[in-house]
């Protein structure tokens, strides 16, 4: 009975023992030191029982403010003139003063054609006006002294007057060999060559006026209450992403039957250098404005399991840890996304790092610095 009771007692010892060799020390915690330490807040773990490590993110506070809705629409960048200078005398291109690409002002000289044959033309009509003038002053003289019959001085006075309108034509078709430009603008094609022979109405130059430029763009009929005359619009540029200020200048009254569009005008003043007619631009109009919304950047907004969802990182126990919101969305734009119901103002919602987030796992939030660097773990 003896031997029972000690071959008992040493069993006990022995599992007492072996227990205690199998418990390891757990962390000392200090002062402000919680679950993002020790045991993960939610008790995430990893393989073997060990403490996840807590994830680096990138944070930035709700907001509140103003956010719109657009209507976006691919427009091409137009001049608000362009024409096509023509010959208006034939000959040969003896000079031209102008390349593509070149600024001109109304009038300047664009192209000169030879003209010797125009001065020529000028010259015989000049002569033969002189000399019917003559004729008609020694009728006019004669007449008086009643020594020419009132006949004869009215034929001396058509001729005359057909004799000076040949002159002022022979005038003005030397002066179409001197091609100057019809507006101020740019040229942007030359279309003849020096020593070319010209005919009439041959093109010449194609010039354009790029002050202001223009998108026509065709709204929905569904969007036309919306918008109104001087309204301001947002263009940008698919060339570089540059962002331009527009307003709408025209308004068209008719409804194109075969789209239910209207089509508008958006005049754009103020561009940079390398801004051109042709580059596409979307355009933005304004459709309808929101004021002192909750808004949160817009990257912070995660589709996760078929849900729209913000991590945000909420403090527990002294730690942050990642908490799981399925939020409601409005107006987005480029920066910002508008939260109807899920967040407040002032939360600090996770903008990188939150897909590799689940709801509990615990946080080290970044400084601005490190915030820098990539939060993926």
């Amino acid at each position: 009975m003896i031997r029972l009771r000690y071959v008992y007692v040493c069993v006990v010892v022995l599992a007492l023992a072996v227990a205690g060799c199998g418990k390891e020390d757990g962390p000392v915690k200090g002062p402000g030191q919680g679950q993002a330490q020790g045991r993960p807040a939610g008790g995430q773990r990893g393989r073997g029982g060990e403490p996840r490590p807590a994830i680096p993110v990138a944070v930035q506070p709700a907001t509140q403010g103003a956010i719109a809705s657009y209507y976006k629409a691919t427009a091409t960048l137009e001049a608000e003139k362009e024409a096509q200078v023509l010959a208006r005398a034939s000959g040969l291109v003896e000079a031209i003063a102008v390349e593509e690409g070149d600024f001109v002002v109304a009038g300047a000289p664009l192209l000169t054609i030879d003209n010797d044959e125009y001065r020529l033309r000028l010259k015989q009509a000049e002569a033969r006006t002189a000399n019917l003038r003559s004729k008609f002053n020694r009728l006019e003289a004669m007449i008086a002294e009643e020594l020419s019959t009132q006949e004869e001085f009215e034929a001396a006075r058509s001729e005359l007057a057909s004799a000076e309108a040949d002159e002022s034509l022979a005038r003005l078709s030397l002066s179409y060999t001197m091609v100057r430009a019809p507006f101020t603008g740019r040229i942007t094609s030359r279309l003849v060559n020096l020593g070319q022979n010209l005919a009439l109405n041959t093109p010449l130059f194609v010039i354009a006026d790029f002050e202001p430029l223009l998108a026509r763009v065709h709204v929905p009929i569904r969007e036309f209450k919306k918008l109104r005359r001087d309204q301001l619009v947002d263009l940008v540029l698919d060339s570089n992403g540059t962002r331009l200020k527009g307003r709408i200048t025209l308004i068209s009254p008719v409804i194109d039957p075969s789209s239910g569009t209207i089509k508008i005008t958006v005049e754009v003043n103020e561009y940079p250098a390398g801004t051109r007619p042709g580059d596409f631009a979307e355009v933005q109009i304004v459709t309808e404005r929101r004021d002192n919304v909750v808004l949160v950047p817009r990257a912070a907004v995660i589709t996760d399991k078929g849900e729209t969802v913000v991590f945000v990182a909420a403090p527990v126990a002294g730690a942050d840890q990642a908490e799981r919101r399925v939020v409601t969305v409005g107006f987005t734009d480029d920066q910002n996304a508008q939260i109807i119901d899920g967040v407040a103002v002032g939360e600090s919602v996770v903008v990188k790092g939150q897909r590799s987030l689940k709801h509990g796992t615990a946080l080290k939030v970044l400084t601005s610095e490190g915030a820098g660097e990539s939060a993926a773990p």
